[in-house]
């Protein structure tokens, strides 16, 4: 069964021994690849939709797997249970993220490690989760096709950051590499374009974009 590049790559972070809830799994094929790896790894596919969790549970019969992993329908941690110790989202917006732990906030700081690739908002997700007791432990680039995703690896503990290490990343800082400069000189452009459409009454807005476009463009040319 076919898997993307981004959740191949997201699979491939997934500590062996781990038990997995896979928030919002689609039809499961991130699930299907992990307990494939041969890591001894559990996995509990999760989603909103009874559709897609058809979809799921027709994959991961087709692959003969029924007995590797858990289908359970429902909200976001409304799914976990104590057995899990890692949970992975992907491909959801990062401020649907962020409403999903605060919709359970109980569930949500019993986790030990999370696993994000938010399509959008990743510095919000970031400051988010270190402000209820997570830190960065990993951060990795992924292109896929023409899309470069950030994906985040967050453990309980506690580290301070600057807004700096928040923008870019605290390890995205210190690994850097052809995807962080590609990645962000896309940010950067399209913060240029911002500056030419903002109304001229927006100025606060104006130096905030300015202050980034300069951030970036001194850590990409550094």
């Amino acid at each position: 069964m076919k898997i993307n590049t981004r959740l191949k790559k997201i699979g491939d972070l997934v500590e062996a021994n781990s038990s997995c809830l896979d928030i919002g799994c689609d039809h499961a094929l991130l699930d299907i690849y992990l307990v494939k790896q041969n890591k001894n790894i559990r996995a509990v596919a999760s989603d909103i939709a009874e559709g897609p969790l058809e979809q799921a549970k027709n994959n991961i019969k087709r692959e003969k797997l029924e007995n590797e992993i858990e289908v359970r329908l429902g909200d976001g941690l409304s799914t976990y249970t104590e057995d899990i110790n890692t949970v992975i989202m992907s491909g959801i917006g990062g401020r649907n993220i962020i409403g999903i732990c605060k919709n359970n906030i109980k569930n949500f700081k019993k986790v030990e490690t999370y696993i994000l690739s938010p399509n959008n908002y990743q510095e919000e997700v970031k400051r988010f989760f270190c402000k209820n007791g997570y830190f960065i432990l990993n951060e990795e680039f992924v292109k896929d096709k023409h899309f470069i995703y950030q994906i985040i690896i967050l453990k309980k503990g506690k580290k301070k950051y600057s807004k700096k290490e928040y923008f870019f990343g605290p390890v995205f800082l210190i690994k850097k590499g052809p995807l962080f400069r590609e990645y962000y000189e896309k940010e950067m452009k399209s913060r240029e374009i911002l500056l030419t459409l903002l109304p001229k009454n927006f100025r606060y807005k104006k130096y905030l974009t300015k202050k980034e476009i300069n951030l970036i463009k001194n850590e990409i040319e550094d």
